[in-house]
């Protein structure tokens, strides 16, 4: 006798829900400076300044909370003359959630 999943087991699918964090440096315990959630379940609809508060206070707390690293940025040394200007948020980490819909 063979066991058969339920049929809603069946029309489950996974999506992927993307957090992008934006740390003070490149070690993943220092605290979050900016971020961004996309979430491809369609169960949220997150817009940029939505929020006040970071998700989380840092890189290992996301980590902590189940969250998947999947990307960090390349730690790039300035170009001599160009310690102190001001740009992009280098210090960019992608996170992932697969979630069953």
């Amino acid at each position: 006798m063979t066991a058969t999943a339920p049929a809603e087991a069946s029309q489950q699918t996974v999506r992927q829900q993307v957090l992008v964090l934006y740390l003070a440096s490149s070690a993943l315990d220092a605290r979050v400076v900016g971020w961004s959630t996309y979430d491809g379940t369609g169960e949220t609809h997150p817009t940029t300044g939505d929020s006040d508060e970071p998700p989380y206070a840092t890189g290992l707390d996301a980590l902590k909370d189940g969250w998947r690293l999947f990307q960090a940025a390349q730690l790039l040394p300035p170009q001599p003359g160009h310690e102190y200007d001001v740009s992009f948020l280098k210090h960019e980490f992608f996170f992932e959630k697969l979630v069953t819909v």
